[in-house]
């Protein structure tokens, strides 16, 4: 990547020795630094201002300069910058490689001092003919190192203030400019780019960062608001276009040519696609701050003819309905204890499955029009439509009846999420059920073989078997990848035990039907993964749980160049969910490397929204989310493996305090003792931090949402060992942790 290195000015010190609060005075600077380009002519410098470019063929005085300062907009100070709007966005060429040429590895000396009254001619880049001098009503610059310093009220104000109002002002430059160059004068990769625009006949606004004040602090904010921390720093119609060579590409694709004879005109400022949390949480926030915003949402029916309303997967066929169902098995657990507590009653207890889903999706339907009632009240177009880009910021929405509307937009947040995966085998369309499926299922789905080991597959398997339902899981490898694999152990372990079979090391190959009815009944053939035994079964119900994939590949991304996992579909994204196209944001499961999570797709989305319309910085902080497995015997955890902090630090480095424990509750209704078990993970050399927490018990979701907080502000062992528990209860223990695996004790537990 091209480079001028961020340290090239430096601030001063006062006559006093005192350093002057460089934010403050170089905002009373930014006003005056003037340069004024014109390809193949002069270059006059005038003092601290910024100056509109135009292209070549403007009307020239003697001497091949410029017959005034044609073009030029200075902002006199203060306030009167424009307001800032979006935050600046990032280009990327599609096909093209995304890296600059090589930093300099030292920048070429600023141009010598020139005496005001005999501006002599100076080098700028490889750009010639270019030479300093005075321009009609503006003060020549001073040498690099004296130059004066001006006075204003607003110098006493705090460097954090000030720093927020420079770059307030610098957003609102990049805002109110078609073409921003941020460039430094002896820079020859700035030259090129200048040149660029030159030839195409653009008008630009440069800010030459070597010839204001403090132009390091000016360089440092804007690597804050674009990740770049070299010239030229290039902003046009305010997509971030990068440096010299993104610019070129850009160039060469057509790209450049396409953003600048863009109409800012758009029907919306924002559109997303997709309104499950994520994209509702955007969109909404948007909305908010002001923006016009649509909502483009439409549910493929799944093979079965299942769809759902607006809300994505967590409110219609995740997480809702599932804790819902969760619930139910708990209640069914707790009528088993409720005798040994008193409780008499000599009617037969039986579980009715088509009362529990009505009621379930009574509370869905209710969250689905409370989310319709939320968008209309913050004026958010919704539209029911399936969304297909048909070229660069134009989208084509199909409906259910096939009548197809065409809308335009500034910026687009991909938030499509994800659908459940199929084996690829014989009858796994036409007779398996999914996480789609099963929720809003009209019958008891009776025998049910779950296919899976995902923490969807076991939850499902977990309150299936928990009303009371014959239910077996079908495993492939390992139980829940990605997570602690002790703990999953335990989780498998807890389920066996309370009646759920397992069949390990198989995966089906044919699903067949023997009879049609609701339900019917499905011969399964299984294949062995270590051999080549084959097995059978009848089942009533067969549940997918394998996996999910990405909805991107029907979303025209191909025709506007967004990149994609050719194999997974998830979208590479930087560090602020934008992807390789500039005005192309993506936020929630479809992401690649991140959390597939519903809370953090919905902080992803309403940081993206304050980001691009609220000019605000703050990301999406990916570590240390917290989560939790809703099986019978639930499990909750934050932060890493144990598996992965011995990748990451070394055994030898970890330490690994764990118990066994047998909640209050548990006793009088003498259920499992010696089955519940928590442990954390520190990391010795750096004070004993808690990098993993995990919990295997009732209620371990509410324990550990408070635990990650804890993580969140550095919680360390002996912190957790000054904190005083609350007894009775289960996250007491994290309070009194003393055996370490590494002692080799023993942790039962004798007494609650």
């Amino acid at each position: 990547m091209e480079s001028i290195p961020q340290g090239a000015t430096q601030g001063r010190i006062t006559k006093t020795g005192r350093s002057e609060d460089v934010h403050t005075k170089l905002i009373i600077r930014l006003q005056m630094d003037v340069q004024l380009f014109v390809k193949g002519g002069s270059l006059p410098v005038a003092r601290n201002g910024l100056v509109r470019m135009r292209g070549a063929g403007r009307r020239r005085g003697r001497g091949g300069a410029p017959a005034g300062l044609v073009g030029v907009r200075c902002y006199p100070f203060p306030g009167s910058f424009p307001a800032p709007q979006p935050a600046s966005r990032s280009l990327n060429c599609p096909g093209q490689a995304r890296s600059d040429t090589a930093a300099l590895a030292q920048p070429p000396p600023p141009p010598p001092p020139q005496a005001q009254t005999s501006p002599g001619p100076v080098k700028m880049g490889a750009v010639p003919n270019r030479r300093l001098g005075s321009v009609r009503g503006v003060p020549m610059s001073s040498p690099p190192g004296r130059r004066a310093r001006l006075s204003s009220p607003g110098t006493g104000r705090s460097s954090s203030e000030a720093r927020e109002e420079l770059r307030r002002r610098l957003l609102g430059l990049i805002e109110s400019n078609r073409v921003m160059i941020f460039s430094k004068s002896y820079c020859p990769h700035s030259a090129r780019v200048k040149e660029l625009f030159s030839s195409l006949g653009v008008e630009c606004n440069i800010l030459e960062l070597d010839r204001v004040d403090d132009g390091a602090n000016v360089q440092e904010v804007l690597s804050e608001i674009t990740n770049q921390k070299t010239v030229p720093n290039i902003f046009v119609n305010k997509v971030h276009m990068g440096g010299c060579d993104r610019t070129f590409q850009a160039h060469q694709c057509g790209l450049l040519q396409k953003l600048l004879q863009e109409d800012a005109a758009f029907e919306y400022d924002l559109i997303v696609i997709g309104g499950g949390s994520g994209g509702l949480a955007c969109a909404q926030e948007a909305a908010i701050l002001g923006k016009k915003v649509m909502v483009l949402d439409f549910v493929v029916p799944s093979p079965q003819g299942t769809s759902w309303g607006l809300g994505g997967t967590c409110v219609n066929v995740g997480c809702v309905p599932k804790k819902l169902m969760h619930q139910a098995a708990l209640l069914g657990q707790a009528l088993s204890d409720a005798r040994k507590f008193g409780w008499e009653y000599s009617q037969q207890v039986k579980h009715n499955w088509e009362t529990m889903t009505e009621a379930i999706q009574n509370h869905i339907g209710s969250l689905n029009w409370g989310y319709r009632l939320s968008l209309r009240e913050k004026a958010v177009a919704y539209v029911n439509s399936y969304g297909e880009f048909v070229e660069h910021h134009k989208i084509k929405a199909t409906n259910r009846k096939g009548q197809e509307t065409y809308y335009t937009a500034a910026k687009f947040v991909l938030a499509t999420g994800e659908r459940p995966r199929y084996l690829g085998i014989q009858g796994d369309k036409e007779y398996c059920i999914t996480s789609d499926d099963l929720f809003s299922l009209p019958y008891c789905p009776g025998k049910t073989l779950v296919v899976g080991a995902s923490y969807v597959a076991l939850e499902c398997a977990g309150f299936l078997a928990g009303i009371g339902l014959d239910v077996t899981v079908m495993v492939r490898s390992v139980l829940l990848r990605g997570f602690d694999q002790e703990m999953a152990e335990k989780v498998g372990s807890y389920m066996e035990q309370h009646g759920v079979k397992f069949l390990r090391k198989f995966v089906p190959v044919m699903v067949q039907q023997l009879e049609k009815g609701s339900p019917g009944k499905l011969k399964v053939v299984a294949k062995s993964t270590e051999g080549p035994e084959t097995i059978e079964e009848v089942y009533n119900t067969v549940l997918l749980a394998i996996g999910r994939d990405s909805c991107t590949r029907k979303i025209g991304l191909e025709k506007i160049g967004v990149k994609i996992n050719e194999k997974s579909g998830k979208i590479p994204v930087n560090d602020v969910e934008q992807t390789n196209v500039p005005y192309v944001y993506a936020v929630g499961d479809i992401l690649e490397g991140k959390l597939e999570l519903t809370p953090v797709a919905i902080q992803a989305g309403k940081l993206l929204a304050r980001r691009l319309f609220a000019g605000c910085l703050e990301k999406c902080d990916y570590v240390n989310v917290p989560t939790t497995v809703f099986a019978p015997l639930e499990y909750g955890c934050c932060g890493l493996s144990e598996e992965k902090a011995i990748e990451v630090y070394k055994k030898e480095n970890l330490e690994v305090y764990h118990t066994l424990f047998w909640p209050l509750e548990w006793t009088v209704a003498s259920r499992d003792n010696n089955t519940c078990y928590a442990k954390i993970i520190c990391n010795k050399f750096d004070n004993y931090r808690v990098i993993g927490f995990h919990v295997l018990g009732p209620n371990a979701g509410e324990i550990t949402q408070g635990f990650a907080a804890a993580m969140k502000c550095g919680l360390t062992k002996q912190l957790l060992d000054d904190t005083i528990g609350i007894h009775p209860t289960c996250g007491e223990v994290f309070t009194t942790l003393e055996i370490t695996k590494s002692s080799g004790l023993d942790i039962t537990q004798k007494g609650c």
